[in-house]
């Protein structure tokens, strides 16, 4: 059953009053390929806009917070915690992994998600003009913890 559709099948906001405030955490990833020079030129500190990872980072964590903004059926949600972790994977390609916490009544997969989503759009934004070629893949939902779904785990891609 698609929770965000009422009985008629119009689009709804879940009513989450009588959910129980538990703790809840989400982990997603995302992957931005580029060329082996982009991820350099980053790695090395040598791009004349900044530290790609620090606004990447901070993009990250402003995105999660803003993340009942743009997508219409999220609640809006006090996290506590949003960690968003960059690195580089291979030599051609940033990993990045977010991590939100709250306790509430409804999850936080979305703000990992839209943090994922957003860090990896900032190192585009960053980069483009050096390579407009890169490839955001993999944007995915690692891990998720509370309510009363419980506990899920991805598969390895």
């Amino acid at each position: 059953m698609l929770t965000h559709l009422d009985s008629q099948g119009r689009a709804n906001m879940v009513d989450v009053t009588e959910k129980a405030v538990t703790f809840r955490e989400a982990v997603a990833e995302a992957r931005v390929r580029m060329r082996p020079e982009t991820l350099q030129m980053i790695v090395s500190g040598g791009h004349p806009k900044g530290d790609v990872f620090a606004v990447a980072r901070i993009a990250g964590i402003q995105a999660a917070k803003k993340t009942s903004d743009l997508i219409p059926l999220c609640h809006p949600l006090m996290l506590t915690s949003v960690k968003v972790e960059l690195s580089a994977e291979g030599v051609d390609a940033v990993r990045i992994q977010a991590r939100c916490k709250l306790s509430g009544q409804t999850g936080v997969e979305m703000e990992a998600l839209t943090a994922a989503s957003v860090a990896a759009l900032t190192i585009y934004d960053m980069c483009k003009a050096v390579d407009r070629g890169m490839i955001i893949e993999n944007v995915r939902l690692l891990e998720k913890l509370g309510g009363k779904s419980g506990h899920y785990q991805a598969g390895e891609a």
